[in-house]
């Protein structure tokens, strides 16, 4: 059954083992951050912080959790699945239809029609998250926001679910963009030059008009999940979260601006951003492991709070990988891999290394079927959704093993002339890369390393990889555990 609010997939964790009450009076300045940072590091659990002081030595009255999706067991759980492949062939059905050209072909389809359509998000008029309402005086001073890094420009919100629609076209985004708070009634939106919230906005410059945003704190985490996703832009981010949840999200209109969220928020913060304002925004501490700089933002003003009487304030570290939203970029990268693959049927399995930065780094092992394979791959990667902005893709053969570094690096460094096998463009990079040659522009580098055919100017011989007799391997282990040796490591085959 779908997860009905975030407290509902608390509960959960608390059954399953998966998280910590810390009863302990912590700081929301830096300390919630140290703590996260190595638990996260060690393996361990989401944590609850019920004790969150004050500047002023106070306490908040709202809890915090964090490293809520800090493992692959926390993420598949947050999905309802046993294993996040599991998802991904559905989720592929969904974002990409195959269109049935015969009569007989669209008919079967129709159930498949009428369960999506069933999952459309649909509005009520009761809400969760309008047991309190506060619009004559709305704060930020009551949430634990924390302050993550020493250089940060001061707290920020780094788990937000972002509402905004097109002044024109009516179409709803939903995207995850960290929030500097500048003061208890504005906060600094970041939302990137390539976020569909970004192109809302810029609709409502041309427009001159005020645009209302809603910030969501806290909802199930389907949608959590959903908002973070890099999909078409076609596509609803509710859909996809009803999909997932296989349950259509409950909607309900907000208090003082034209804009509906999720009826189950914890809490919601109501407001607009005006095209005629920016601020200076940042530094922060990214997911990158560096500061990324200072740099001119809209401003969204505060105009009503709403919340739930007892709500959860949810948040999230980024720093050094690998940090809690390695998991978050795990799921997207199992999930969307048959979706690559309707594109590139060649592509046997994909890799981007939280070292890696999701989109810095790809790894790729292919089916090779004829010469120059894989540069065809390479730029066809540098042409794919958001799997544009990565800077360096490396291709292998389908008998690579290529979450094993060792094995991969091995690959690459015995497969490759440099001359021959590297590929040198230029293109969008993220606007956080802070190594490109221009602002959220720069150069990319692909590696073909996979083995090469004569056509591709390989006018050797391709050598075999060295492997033991398979007669002798089987002798060898049934006569391992008399010969003292402890536990065989090391290659087989």
């Amino acid at each position: 059954m779908a997860y009905e609010s975030l407290q509902e997939f608390v509960e959960t964790l608390k059954q399953r083992g998966e998280l910590k009450v810390i009863d302990e009076p912590v700081s929301p300045r830096l300390e919630i951050a140290e703590i996260c940072d190595r638990v996260v590091k060690s393996g361990g659990p989401a944590l609850l912080f019920t004790h969150v002081t004050r500047p002023d030595g106070g306490r908040y009255g709202i809890p915090v959790l964090i490293n809520t999706f800090g493992s692959e067991r926390r993420m598949e759980l947050s999905l309802q699945v046993e294993r996040l492949d599991d998802l991904a062939t559905e989720i592929a059905s969904f974002l990409d239809p195959e269109i049935p050209d015969t009569l007989m072909g669209k008919i079967q389809m129709l159930p498949k029609v009428a369960r999506l359509s069933a999952l459309q998000p649909r509005s009520v008029s009761r809400a969760a998250c309008h047991e309190l309402i506060e619009t004559k005086a709305p704060t930020l001073a009551d949430l634990p926001i924390i302050t993550c890094w020493p250089m940060d420009a001061g707290p920020y919100i780094t788990l937000p679910v972002v509402f905004t629609r097109h002044p024109e076209l009516g179409t709803r985004n939903v995207g995850t963009y960290r929030l500097q708070v500048f003061d208890d009634r504005t906060l600094g939106m970041h939302w990137q030059l390539h976020k569909g919230g970004a192109e809302h906005f810029r609709a409502a410059v041309k427009r001159g008009e005020r645009m209302p945003v809603a910030i969501c704190l806290g909802t199930d985490p389907s949608i959590i999940y959903a908002a973070t996703a890099p999909l078409p832009p076609e596509i609803d981010e509710l859909m996809l979260a009803g999909f997932i949840r296989k349950k259509s999200v409950e909607m309900v209109r907000c208090a003082t601006i034209e804009m509906e969220v999720p009826a189950s928020s914890e809490i919601v913060l109501e407001g607009y951003v005006d095209p005629s304002e920016s601020r200076t925004e940042g530094p922060f501490g990214d997911h990158t492991g560096f500061y990324s700089l200072a740099d001119e933002y809209p401003v969204f003003h505060l105009t009503a709070v709403t919340r739930r009487r007892e709500p959860i304030y949810p948040t999230i570290i980024v720093g050094r990988p690998p940090m809690e939203d390695a998991w978050l970029g795990l799921a997207t990268e199992r999930i969307f891999l048959p979706l690559v693959r309707k594109v590139l049927p060649e592509v046997v399995d994909m890799w981007l290394p939280p070292e890696g930065i999701f989109h810095n780094l790809a790894i790729l092992k292919i089916d090779k079927r004829y010469p120059g394979h894989g540069r065809k791959v390479i730029h066809a990667v540098w042409g794919l959704g958001q799997l544009m902005f990565t800077k360096v893709v490396v291709v292998v053969d389908s008998d690579c093993d290529i979450r094993n570094p060792a094995e991969l690096v091995w690959r690459v460094g015995t497969h490759i002339d440099a001359r021959r096998d590297i590929v040198v463009s230029e293109g969008p990079l993220d606007v956080l890369d802070f190594a490109g040659s221009a602002p959220a522009y720069g150069g990319k580098l692909g590696i073909d390393a996979t083995r090469k055919m004569k056509e591709e100017g390989f006018t050797g011989v391709w050598p075999p990889i060295i492997t033991m007799d398979p007669g002798v391997v089987r002798k060898v282990d049934a006569l391992w555990p008399r010969l003292g040796l402890g536990p065989a490591v090391g290659r087989r085959g």
